[in-house]
């Protein structure tokens, strides 16, 4: 399942708070950001239900909680698609079938949390499926009828023919006949328009079109009207559905011009000038048939995307006049190294594209390498100008697994960002066959580059002020790490922080920031300016006391008092690793350090964990500053989470704050600081005035 950018909202049926909560923080350790409710009983549930979006249900299946023949009904009643997944402490097979039998899709046994996991993944990403083929279907309903009154209105003659007979034809059209209403033509053959000495190289070209083979871009033809008079006419085919059958749609034109000129003035129409390639809609078009093509009869083709690396950097050095010469000298290159195997195109503003007909993930790949090699092989010369210029190729196997054209142009656009933030010079092509192994050499190279990042201090810090409400004027900024991808490029951390963690390097990269961010704390007051700094860390760093002998070393070495540095972890992180946390803090505490739980406010008992870890301060979830002013239900949780706060001597933050009218809201409130890009925006200085 490809990960959702929205949370995941769910409901959790369960007597057992700390249950509910261990499910919570399974899934967010495995990376989804989730909104868990969790009722207190039936007409609660009824009313979340009916009130809410809802993703999922997961109920407990045992005695003492609410049971779950109840909780099928009234997921079932409230008529919305909602999922219930059962969550037994042992599964036999009598509470299996009883499961499936009240409508659960699935049983998922509480002691096995990555199979939990792997059953919640999945729901959710059926449910996203059913959801968006439903908007897909009302927008196809919608754009269906948007057509059908353009076409009437078009002043182009056109047509819908299904088994060769006519089913729909335009004013347009029938004006072009001779004819006044589609009575006149209904159910006519197309074959009856065509004259006696072509009618066999039609039937022909009819014959490919329902095998699904492309039609050519212009058939002429020599036609006939309905009184039977002859006339020079050109033809253009496209597949279509007319309510809901399959169908061609014909652009039938009297030939009124020079054939030769019709002829040029399509292939201009096909052209890019500045390339002499194939224009993105042209493209867009054959892209679209290759992809019915392997829809159908499940035939494979390749595609690729083919971008310049450091392309602003050329262009200042070759300057921005000469931008149409260099696109010049790319796909003249592009050209000799696809030869007459594929079709070329330039796709967007400095991206090329290739279709490679009937070829399977081998031919791709050599043809991608091929012009990788190409363009990295000699020196290009652009007016005045020489230079090397190497290339960034994402591409993808179309074939059954993947007959969509939107997910066939996003692999390959996903496989061009990747090649490009790996160093460029490389080609990514996905192949659904064999996905494992593309993912594989792609994290591999990941890792090399972190590794090379921690070794040639390839990270660095940006800095966000945390402004106080309360008065406090001491300078006071979170550090954010980036990785440095050359040429002034950065690549946020939730790009690769995941694989760090899976491949042990997350506490390496909590000693480079946070030594990094000591001895920016040490020159800032060896020149007068005293700075606090939030620095995040991972959990992998609270196993041993690694990092904490070296916070106390640079500490030492820079001559910094460890009340200027405060380390931050999320909530979620914090509650399954608890005690290590609190033996962490009191290990930090020993030298003044500091600290900070971020992401805190929605757990389904945040305030549980401050019985037993005291940290200094409480950032917020930034979700409780989306919309804040619209919202009334986060601006009394804020109001909550500050008294309580409050009561036990903890200072809090709101993290992204947008407008003003949430910065009034959170000062009435009592939040005693505040960050976001409406007060400053990350940057590599620390320029704010606090004053």
């Amino acid at each position: 399942m490809a990960k959702q950018d929205n949370p995941l909202r769910l409901v959790l049926v369960d007597d057992s708070v700390e249950d509910a909560e261990a499910i919570v923080s399974c899934l967010r350790n495995a990376g989804i950001a989730v909104r868990p409710l969790r009722p207190s009983g039936a007409e609660e549930l009824e009313a979340l239900l009916a009130g809410q979006a809802i993703d999922l249900v997961l109920a407990a299946q045992r005695p003492g909680a609410l049971p779950l023949a109840e909780v099928a009904q009234r997921v079932q009643a409230s008529g919305k698609d909602i999922p219930l997944i059962a969550v037994s402490d042992a599964v036999d097979e009598a509470s299996f079938v009883e499961a499936l039998t009240l409508g659960a899709r699935h049983v998922a046994p509480r002691q096995r949390p990555q199979l939990l996991l792997a059953l919640v993944r999945s729901e959710w990403g059926d449910l996203e499926a059913r959801r968006s083929l439903r908007r897909l279907e009302a927008r196809v309903r919608e754009t269906e009828r948007r057509c059908d009154a353009l076409i009437d209105s078009s002043r182009d003659p056109i047509a819908y023919i299904h088994e060769g007979m006519h089913i729909r034809a335009n004013a347009a059209y029938l004006e072009m006949l001779g004819l006044s209403d589609f009575e006149d033509i209904e159910g006519m053959s197309l074959l009856d328009m065509v004259a006696p000495q072509q009618l066999d190289d039609f039937k022909q070209l009819l014959k490919e079109l329902s095998r699904g083979q492309p039609p050519p871009p212009r058939y002429e033809v020599q036609a006939r009207d309905a009184e039977g008079n002859p006339f020079p006419a050109t033809m253009e085919f496209t597949a279509a559905q007319y309510e809901g059958e399959p169908c061609l749609q014909v652009i039938f034109r009297r030939a009124e011009v020079d054939p030769e000129l019709a002829r040029q003035v399509e292939e201009l129409r096909r052209r890019d000038q500045v390339t002499g390639l194939l224009n993105r809609p042209t493209f867009l078009r054959a892209l679209e048939d290759a992809v019915s093509a392997s829809a159908a009869d499940n035939r494979t083709h390749g595609l690729l995307l083919i971008e310049p690396d450091h392309y602003q950097r050329l262009l200042q050095e070759i300057g921005l006049d000469s931008a149409d010469a260099m696109l010049a000298a790319l796909a003249e290159r592009l050209r000799a190294a696809i030869g007459e195997d594929a079709i070329a195109a330039r796709y967007a503003e400095h991206r090329l594209a290739v279709l490679l007909r009937d070829a399977d993930y081998a031919a791709t790949e050599a043809l991608a390498e091929r012009v990788r090699a190409a363009f990295a092989g000699e020196m290009f010369q652009i007016g005045a100008h020489s230079s090397v210029v190497t290339a960034s190729i994402g591409g993808v196997q179309i074939g059954e697994k993947i007959a969509s054209v939107s997910q066939v142009l996003a692999r390959a656009d996903a496989g061009v960002a990747s090649a490009l933030g790996v160093g460029g010079n490389r080609c990514e092509i996905f192949d659904p066959a064999a996905a494992d192994r593309a993912e594989e050499e792609h994290v591999q190279a990941w890792v090399d580059r972190l590794r090379d990042a921690l070794d040639r201090d390839g990270f660095v810090l940006h800095y966000q002020p945390v402004v106080s409400l309360q008065g406090d004027t001491g300078a006071m900024y979170e550090a954010l790490l980036r990785l440095d991808a050359g040429d002034g490029e950065l690549v946020q951390p939730l790009t690769f922080l995941q694989i760090a963690e899976e491949h042990g390097l997350l506490w390496e990269i909590d000693h480079h920031v946070v030594g990094q961010a000591i001895a920016r704390i040490g020159e800032r007051m060896r020149a007068g300016r005293p700075t606090t700094l939030l620095v995040k860390i991972s959990q992998a760093s609270l196993h041993d006391d690694s990092l904490v002998r070296y916070i106390g070393e640079q500490l030492a070495k820079q001559q910094v008092p460890g009340e200027y540095l405060v380390l931050e972890l999320p909530e979620a992180k914090v509650f399954t690793h608890l005690k290590a946390t609190r033996d962490f803090a009191e290990a930090i505490g020993r030298y003044d350090c500091r600290l900070a739980l971020e992401h805190f406010g929605i757990g389904l008992d945040s305030f549980q964990l401050l019985a037993h870890l005291q940290p200094h301060l409480l950032k917020l979830d930034r979700s409780f500053s989306e919309d804040l002013p619209q919202n009334p239900d986060n601006q009394r949780r804020i109001d909550e989470i500050v008294a309580r706060a409050r009561e036990l001597g903890i200072r809090t933050i709101a993290d992204a704050v947008q407008d003003a009218a949430s910065m009034s809201i959170l000062f009435t409130a009592g939040i005693d600081y505040v960050q976001g890009r409406f007060l400053a925006a990350p940057g590599p200085r620390m320029d704010y005035d606090f004053e």
